[in-house]
């Protein structure tokens, strides 16, 4: 469920108007409504109780916002990074560093070692090399480091090939066989506390069968490595589970059927979980309003062009992604039309051929289901300014981001000297 709605006619974000919201911020703009963020929150909260104290670690990378990660802490939400950067923005927002994760196959020395002195609460780590690096920045600096080690179970996600993570072909984590060794040589390595281990398939699960036979494999790799005499304190189960794009296909599995299985599975492992989700929370909370350009009779197709690129939503260009399409004053007429950018790629393409809302030159249309990997993805291709992003909050609304101009863009520039 989410709360953009038709109101006498005019989609609506919670009880903001949004063509009176375009007419004060200009278009394309991401649009969040604080009261869905909220919502799924609580979702994945209920849909997990019954597990102990679960820590919800919000997988800052769907969607950066500080407004977004601070309407989540309120909440009692941690966060999951993979860059220093997100670290800085988790902390920013108000999340406490105990409820901080630090994820990510690519973490470096100076990433380490600011992470370290912010406290953050454990390092999911993906290699032995990785260990062996954290312990020599974490000695140094004379920290200890607590630690789960991400295993990879070759468990295919079936997803798509972009977002999976989880088969041995893929960067993340340590074979899982491999996993009883590394775990006993970072017991032995200063500067190091071994507390856990993590999983994360892939992004966007269609199916609980994936999760589950990962998660069953966890469970016996726990199970191994206490019989040898190991401490595990920590499950990471990572996040992953779909939302619905297409309303067309069927519904992903729900959180509550999602939090049963992790019940079933987890029976007697007698760890604190903890869970990455974001797309799940986000995803259906933002949209990304774009005004239509003009529309275009091609060869053998109808084109309505928008002034939104696959700069701004770079989804369908990069994943082939499905996002529905809706006018924001929808007329009685619908039309078959291929929904394009500005941008000068032919990959700049939102639909094809799709059957959509009938729309005219200056009309405004909604791309739904925007709230994850939308603006956090973009850039300034094509000399494109990153565009403005929008919270509302009942009748309120702020801009939590504001557009960035041509002054800016261009002013990051600098000439060489010698030119």
């Amino acid at each position: 469920m989410d709360h953009f709605q038709l109101r006498n006619g005019v989609l609506h974000a919670e009880d903001v108007d949004l063509e009176a919201l375009a007419a004060r911020v200009g278009t394309p703009f991401y649009c969040y409504s604080s009261a869905t963020i909220e919502r799924h929150f609580r979702v994945v909260q209920e849909a997990l109780s019954g597990l102990g104290d679960p820590l919800i670690a919000y997988a800052v990378k769907a969607n950066p916002n500080l407004s977004v990660i601070r309407t989540l802490a309120r909440l009692g939400a941690g966060a999951d990074t993979v860059s220093i950067g997100e670290i800085e923005r988790a902390l920013a927002a108000g999340v406490p560093p105990e409820r901080i994760v630090f994820s990510g196959v690519g973490k470096t020395r100076d990433e380490m070692a600011a992470a370290l002195l912010k406290g953050i609460r454990q390092f999911n780590i993906e290699s032995e090399e990785e260990a062996v690096e954290l312990s020599a920045v974490a000695a140094g600096l004379g920290r200890t480091a607590r630690v789960a080690f991400r295993v990879n179970p070759d468990v295919d996600a079936g997803t798509h090939a972009k977002i999976s993570t989880g088969k041995a072909e893929n960067k993340f984590g340590i074979p899982i066989g491999r996993a009883p060794a590394a775990y006993a040589q970072a017991q032995t390595l200063p500067g190091l506390d071994p507390v856990g281990i993590a999983v994360h398939i892939g992004s966007q699960l269609g199916s609980l069968a994936p999760l589950e036979a990962a998660f069953e494999r966890v469970g016996a790799l726990i199970a191994e490595l206490r019989a040898a005499g190991h401490r595990v304190e920590i499950a990471d189960l990572g996040g992953g589970l779909g939302i619905p794009y297409d309303p067309a296909q069927p519904l992903p599995p729900s959180p509550a059927d999602y939090g049963a299985m992790v019940k079933r599975v987890t029976a007697g492992w007698d760890v604190r979980l903890i869970f990455e989700p974001g797309r799940l929370i986000v995803g259906n909370a933002g949209i990304l309003v774009t005004r239509v350009i003009r529309t275009k009779r091609g060869g053998a197709t109808e084109f309505v062009i928008v002034d939104a690129a696959m700069n701004d939503l770079l989804r369908p260009s990069l994943y082939d992604a499905w996002h529905d399409i809706r006018a924001v004053r929808p007329r009685a007429e619908t039309t078959t039309a291929t929904v394009v950018g500005p941008v000068c790629e032919t990959g700049d393409t939102f639909a094809t051929r799709r059957t959509v809302d009938a729309v005219e030159a200056g009309d405004l249309v909604a791309f739904m289901t925007a709230g994850a990997y939308g603006a956090t993805m973009a850039s300034t291709y094509n000399s494109r300014p990153l565009v403005a992003e929008v919270m509302v909050h009942g009748a309120d609304w702020a801009e939590v981001r504001p557009r960035e101009t041509l002054e800016d863009l261009i002013g990051r520039d600098r000439i060489a000297p010698w030119l």
